[in-house]
């Protein structure tokens, strides 16, 4: 058969022969010429030169392979019996072309045990294979392998993962772990780099390949994860750094479960180790990818869009005097769309201000400030900022719009305490006590609780019940509290109290809800008794105001909390705690803890979390999963299951709509009149909810009729037994 073959493409195997001889020669000749070249190769690439007979045997027989046109059973039997560590494989034979797990299975050990090059070069041309499963090939003629088994894709991932980052350091000479930019623009010009510059590039550019692939979390959590350890390649290759971005970016503001904190640390390790090449770039980012996120907002998604804010405050502060940069830019943006609803009054400008968007930044960029306040690169965006704030307050002063005014004297009352500066919070607060929407006793009757830190504006039915009143006003309290708290211990307090000392009495005496006259005398006497304290303390001083003494000023009395509503403060604390528990029903946890996310991201040892990888990645990539595999082909036997949990998920949904009453997220544009009295969705609900009831008692009524008609039966029953 073989003689026969030989004949049939003799000259062409002639030809491959000729070729095979030389290269031998040329061999020969280079170990004459360049013997320390020829020593390099001995010791990284021994497959070169260890070029025999039977090499040439095996070029022949791919030539004359490629040569066939037609292929026959005795052909697939002749291709069998070739070696398979052979490289060149005709794709017309897939037969030949499968890997299988003991291939793998060499390939890793010849990699752990020897170190062996070739190996290596094997195992990502079939990790290439697996990221690349189910693509259309088209007419790829190059490809050197196929997968056709899960379990083989599994084992391929999970070492290249696991191993691939230590391998390739190795055979670049770079420490173990970490590395910054530096490290990189060093191995650029060394003779290593030139030689396995193309691994790390295969290795970097097919991962990110099947990440994009990927549809589990876990999965794509564990991925991420172990290419953190090689982020510091990604220096030598911009469009890949770049798209790596682009992609941990997404993942961390629409990923579930652990994948959005998962892809935040491998953000800030990127920003932490290349620094300026990708800073700016995350910054943006991960901004508009907030944004994005945070347009809509309910009950259940607070504790998520605080956990976005804060990674984008621990991300800035990897870089503080480039974060003021872009942090000044995002603000002054903020501040031109205020200007523009100031100038024009027009229910479009308004919108854009009175809307989560616009005021979810607000939260984020105080928070950042309050963070850094006391780094000299953030401090001086508090003013700005402040001004903002207080103008976004006062642009709609209607009782509908009371929860907005709250959330910004909350706001106001953050940065105060962080930055040490005196704002005049109570003005701000006292106006909402003063509006008759608070003074009158409800005439919409009891209402249901309305959680104040999930709407911006309530509906004109909803201003009129009691438990809206009991809301503003008890928050209004604890704000006030919280203000007149901050400046409990300075030498001014009496001072700065007075005047709302003498606004919160006239509201006693306007107001007719005892309940309301009963708190406020309260904190009343709460501020008379720290001004008491204050007097008597500073009555012994010496110094001016002035004076830079001032500033330690019951300095100890203050770390203690001795002072009146220093201890006030916390009974208040502990009742709006209990409100809001109550209020809230369900939580969401994005991620690990993420509401306990904090302000800094612990670095764990990089030795215990690659360890720990290995334990996880086993876990993962046991599934059945490949890529390109179409998902609608388990949708038949889950589709039940995922029947079940939409209908359980709409029953919550109606239950939380009753209950938690969360109103429109931008101010709808179907509106007539004024912006203060237009409609809200909770009006809408109103008369959707009015609706069924309506049409339940109809479907009531011929009952009511049936029971009728049954008792006039009986009645004529009982009158024909008493006439008998």
């Amino acid at each position: 058969f073989k003689h026969g073959k030989h004949k049939k493409g003799d000259g062409r195997s002639s030809k491959s022969l000729g070729q095979a001889e030389q290269h031998k020669e040329q061999l020969e000749r280079l170990k004459e010429k360049d013997p320390d070249f020829f020593e390099f190769l001995k010791e990284h690439d021994q497959e070169l030169l260890q070029f025999n007979d039977e090499d040439i045997d095996e070029d022949i027989d791919t030539d004359l392979e490629e040569a066939e046109t037609d292929v026959d059973d005795e052909i697939e039997e002749a291709n069998d019996e070739i070696s398979s560590h052979k490289i060149a494989i005709d794709e017309a034979k897939p037969s030949k072309n499968v890997i299988t797990t003991a291939m793998v299975d060499s390939w890793c050990n010849s990699i752990q045990e020897h170190g062996k090059l070739a190996g290596i070069r094997s195992l990502m041309r079939a990790f290439r294979t697996a990221c690349h499963y189910g693509d259309d090939a088209g007419d790829e003629t190059s490809a050197k392998f196929s997968i056709m088994s899960s379990s083989v894709f599994n084992k391929i991932m999970l070492f290249v993962l696991s191993e691939m980052d230590g391998i390739l350091r190795k055979l670049l000479k770079l420490p173990s772990f970490g590395g910054k930019k530096e490290t990189i623009s060093e191995l650029l010009v060394t003779r290593q780099w030139k030689n396995y510059n193309h691994l790390v590039k295969s290795y970097l550019g097919n991962a990110l390949h099947v990440l994009n692939q990927m549809t589990d979390t876990e999965m794509i959590s564990f991925t991420l994860r172990r290419l953190k350890f090689s982020s510091i390649f990604l220096a030598a290759f911009p469009s890949l750094l770049r798209k790596y971005i682009k992609v941990a970016l997404h993942f961390w503001g629409t990923g579930g479960g652990a994948l959005p904190v998962v892809s935040f640390i491998f953000l800030r390790d990127i920003c932490i180790r290349l620094g300026s090449d990708c800073i700016d770039e995350c910054f943006k980012g991960i901004y508009k990818a907030y944004v994005l996120n945070c347009q809509f907002i309910n009950a259940v998604k607070l504790q998520h869009i605080q956990f976005l804010q804060n990674c984008i405050i621990e991300l800035f502060g990897v870089d503080l005097p480039t974060a003021y940069q872009h942090a000044f830019v995002f603000i002054r943006q903020l501040a031109m769309i205020l200007r523009e609803a100031l100038n024009t009054r027009t229910k479009e400008a308004f919108r854009k201000v009175y809307e989560w968007k616009y005021m979810n930044c607000l939260e984020l960029w105080t928070g950042a400030v309050c963070a850094y306040a006391s780094e000299p690169d953030f401090r001086p965006l508090a003013y700005p900022l402040t001004q903002i704030i207080a103008g976004v307050a006062r642009l709609v002063p209607t009782a509908r719009y009371f929860p907005l005014r709250l959330r910004c004297a909350r706001m106001l009352n953050r940065i105060a305490a962080s930055t040490g500066t005196f704002i005049p919070v109570s003005t701000l607060l006292l106006d909402m006590l003063e509006m008759k929407e608070l003074n009158r006793p409800p005439t919409g009757g009891i209402g249901k609780a309305v959680d104040l830190r999930a709407v911006l504006k309530v509906n004109k039915p909803i201003v009129k019940t009691r438990a809206f009143q009991e809301a503003c006003v008890y928050s209004v309290i604890d704000e006030l509290a919280e203000h007149f708290t901050q400046w409990s211990y300075s030498v001014a307090f009496f001072e700065l109290s007075f005047i709302p000392a003498v606004r919160l009495r006239s509201f006693c005496k306007l107001t007719k809800i005892d309940r309301f006259r009963k708190a406020t005398r309260q904190l009343i006497r709460q501020i008379e008794a720290n001004s008491d304290y204050m007097n008597k303390k500073r009555a012994s001083i010496s110094f001016m105001p002035n004076d830079p003494a001032a500033t330690s000023f019951l300095e100890d009395e203050m770390k203690s909390g001795a002072s009146p509503l220093s201890q006030y403060i916390l009974t208040l604390r502990q009742r709006a705690e209990h409100r809001n528990k109550s209020l809230t029903e369900s939580s969401v946890i994005v991620g690990e803890k993420s509401s306990l996310f904090g302000n800094k991201v612990p670095e764990s040892d990089d030795e215990e979390e690659a360890h720990r990888g290995n334990e996880e990645g086993t876990a993962v990539f046991s599934s059945s999963w490949l890529p390109g595999t179409d998902s609608k082909i388990k949708e038949p036997e889950e589709s039940n299951k995922k029947a079940k949990k939409k209908r359980k998920a709409e029953k919550v949904d109606k239950l939380a709509l009753d209950e938690d009453i969360v109103e429109d997220l931008v101010l709808s544009s179907d509106e007539d009149g004024s912006l203060s009295d237009a409609p809200s969705d909770g009006e809408d609900r109103g008369r959707e909810a009015s609706a069924p009831e309506h049409e339940n008692k109809k479907q009531k009524q011929p009952t009511n009729s049936s029971k009728k008609k049954f008792r006039a039966k009986r009645s004529r029953k009982r009158r024909r037994v008493s006439s008998n």
